[in-house]
């Protein structure tokens, strides 16, 4: 893929959270830009506002200049009956896979990729808000949308890059590390690695393709899997250590040893030991880019997170309403434990959309055991994103598994409101991958006004 030899390109599916970094990417180099999606979302209108023409129906007469497409960019969540897609392969129009173009991207730059099952994006956020704000970045993709810059794409000036190594469908193995972070290797994404080990493996292909093998850098938990790298973490064997943590102010203060040298007094806001561990990750991966200690705390103490990541969208004395994206059952232990640690005294009302049935069916009992943890839940139907539904394997049978006296499932957000309406010194919390994000504006206003 030569940039400078392309004039006109399409994405199908342009409205997913790396599809659309690539749209801006595009779009950066002055290339016409069109795309297609399902739904209409606040991202499709970002590109549109951006100039992209976007439909979003599979019909290929709402497509302009159709004949002037150099290239087509599609995800693999695509469908293989869609209409579009049949199109471009029938009439020979170069088609790219997501994960293809990001790989030539990365080839540009000195390339920090970010993989595990869980961290991806808050780690990869954390570094490119420190390469930002060093002006140290080149190109920056971004799994979820960053409350600093309020975009997922970052485009600098400089020779660093930090992408989001994704695991799904193996797309991670077409980049180009120059270094590798590597947060976690649980198991997940089951319908295309069937088993934990099978998954595993492909993790120790990908960290392969580092050439300088002292720049691959492993949360301390999976220091026994590889040799000759980095970890970080809380223990005295990590290469980086992050000690002497405090919640001061409603954040927390600590400090780093690094090469047998303390360094004092890093302030980072957001909630949780394992955003902790994340930042402890972004931070070795910038040291060992040449990035200073004085750079790096500076733009930590500054950094605002991700949307859906712990993202607080009401805090008072008597409630706080916080959305997170986590869709594993070790995903909800972190965030609840974080809940706890920062609002110990109030109660926990979860509101949880499953997302996907292979998922809900592969860890029944991880989500059952996670939501038994909370006071009180709210269960919504499972999101199919791209599966049919699986005979047996619905939100009922979730919830008979859960060892709560408090629960329910519900329909839409308003189910939830007249349960809300007596509650006071609580905390409530929406979870999950799927659409559950489009309940954050009724729940924030209502909320706001009870």
């Amino acid at each position: 893929m030569q940039d400078k030899e392309l004039k006109k390109v399409h994405f199908i599916g342009v409205g997913g959270i790396g599809m659309s970094a690539l749209a801006h990417y595009f779009i950066s180099k002055n290339i016409d830009v069109s795309g297609y999606d399902k739904v209409k979302s606040e991202i499709t209108e970002n590109l549109e506002i951006n100039g992209v023409q976007i439909f979003y129906e599979d019909d290929l007469i709402y497509l302009d200049d159709i004949k002037n497409i150099d290239l087509v960019v599609y995800t693999p969540a695509i469908e293989g009956d869609n209409i579009q897609l049949k199109y471009f392969n029938n009439n020979n129009i170069p088609l790219l896979k997501r994960s293809d173009v990001l790989g030539d991207i990365s080839r540009i730059f000195k390339t920090i990729a970010v993989a595990g099952t869980h961290g991806k994006t808050t780690t990869s956020s954390i570094v490119a808000h420190i390469l930002r704000t060093s002006n140290q970045d080149g190109v920056c993709f971004i799994g979820g949308i960053t409350s600093n810059y309020n975009t997922n794409f970052l485009l600098g000036k400089g020779n660093l890059s930090v992408m989001e190594a994704d695991e799904y469908d193996r797309s991670f193995l077409k980049l180009s590390p120059d270094t590798i972070v590597l947060t976690s290797m649980e198991a997940d994404h089951l319908d295309i690695y069937h088993d934990k080990e099978t998954l595993q493996n492909s993790y120790f292909e990908f960290t392969e393709l580092l050439e300088n093998k002292s720049k691959l850098i492993v949360e301390e938990g999976l220091n026994n899997f590889f040799k000759n790298n980095l970890t970080y973490g809380f223990g005295s064997e990590s290469n980086l250590q992050i000690i002497n943590i405090e919640v001061i102010d409603s954040s927390y203060q600590f400090d780093i040893k690094y090469l047998d040298k303390i360094h004092k007094n890093f302030s980072f806001k957001m909630p949780g030991k394992y955003n902790l561990l994340n930042a402890g990750g972004a931070i070795l991966s910038c040291l060992v880019n040449k990035i200073s200690v004085a750079n790096i705390k500076s733009a930590l103490s500054s950094y605002k997170g991700v949307k859906r990541r712990f993202d607080i969208h009401l805090e008072n004395q008597s409630y706080v309403y916080i959305d997170d994206y986590a869709h594993h059952p070790s995903e909800i232990d972190s965030l609840l434990n974080a809940v706890k640690e920062f609002y110990p005294d109030k109660k926990i009302i979860g509101v949880f959309q499953p997302h996907l049935f292979s998922r809900t069916k592969d860890f029944l009992k991880g989500f059952a055991k996670s939501l038994s943890v909370l006071d009180e839940l709210f269960l919504l139907p499972i999101y199919p994103a791209r599966e049919n539904p699986i005979k047996g394997i619905n939100s009922s049978l979730l919830l008979s598994k859960i060892s709560l006296k408090e629960k329910k499932i519900i329909f839409s957000e308003s189910e939830l409101f007249p349960h809300l309406d007596n509650q006071t010194n609580f905390v409530l919390v929406t979870i999950g991958a799927g659409n559950i994000d489009e309940f954050i504006p009724k729940i924030t206003n209502y909320m706001t006004n009870r």
